[in-house]
């Protein structure tokens, strides 16, 4: 069964919970897709809600700066590498998620804040089971292996935008049947799944930079999904304006 850690339920009128870890400069929003960009800018109100270019930072104000990354570790890895700079307090990853088998289950439309992002599927497939890098003898980061955790203080901030905290699952490829929807939950105990987040942890955790992710939930993973991505979307742009 995955880790859960229950919220209080989402408070999305807060405002700028971000303030208490900004401590040396900005927060970089690393978002993947551009309608996830568009979100974002809109959620926070700006001017022009055009995303920007990939892989281009784009400075909002002086408290938060987004990169579109593109979708998938690979961009998202270069993206932030690219874009995380000694000014920044830390990176975000911020967009959406495929909710995997769990008890009790996210459901579209919820918002989860990630305490661990794992890299769910760097290995190798057995006829007997999953073999991690790790056990591979060359795991993704020597002293975390695939397994990321989340910062501790930017969780504690951020927690009043979350219906649930727990663990988040970056694959490469996402999880349209079951066998591999509760394959991925129950080796990580992941709670949903993403394309990026593990992989801008990974980027920040190499540049010592803290790191902290939140999802949306857009669909239900497995044989038979569910999808609303524009209540997604809008639920997104409301999670943005508490930052």
């Amino acid at each position: 069964m995955a880790r859960v850690t229950p919220c209080r339920s989402p408070t999305i009128s807060h405002s700028r919970l971000l303030d208490p870890v900004l401590t040396t400069g900005p927060c970089l929003l690393a978002v993947a897709a551009p309608r996830e960009a568009e979100a974002v800018l809109v959620g926070l109100g700006s001017a022009d809600s055009t995303p920007p270019a990939p892989w281009t930072t784009r400075v909002l104000n002086d408290r938060l700066h987004l990169v579109v990354t593109g979708v998938g570790k690979s961009n998202a890895a270069g993206a932030v590498a690219r874009a995380l700079t000694s000014q920044h307090s830390g990176v975000l990853s911020l967009g959406l998620a495929g909710a995997l088998p769990a008890l009790p289950g996210l459901e579209v439309g919820q918002v989860m804040l990630a305490d661990t992002c794992h890299l769910a599927d760097e290995g190798l497939s057995t006829p007997d089971r999953f073999l991690t890098q790790s056990e591979l003898g060359f795991p993704a980061c020597d002293s975390l292996g695939e397994r990321f955790p989340t910062d501790p203080t930017w969780r504690d901030a951020l927690a009043a935008l979350a219906l649930r905290i727990g663990p988040c699952a970056t694959v490469s490829t996402c999880s349209g049947t079951d066998a591999r929807a509760t394959e991925i939950a129950r080796r990580t105990g992941a709670l949903c799944e993403d394309m990026e987040s593990a992989a801008v942890a990974l980027t920040a955790h190499r540049r010592g930079m803290p790191f902290s992710c939140i999802r949306v939930i857009s669909n239900q993973t497995g044989d038979h999904q569910a999808w609303d991505l524009e209540l997604a979307f809008s639920v997104l742009a409301r999670v943005a304006g508490g930052l």
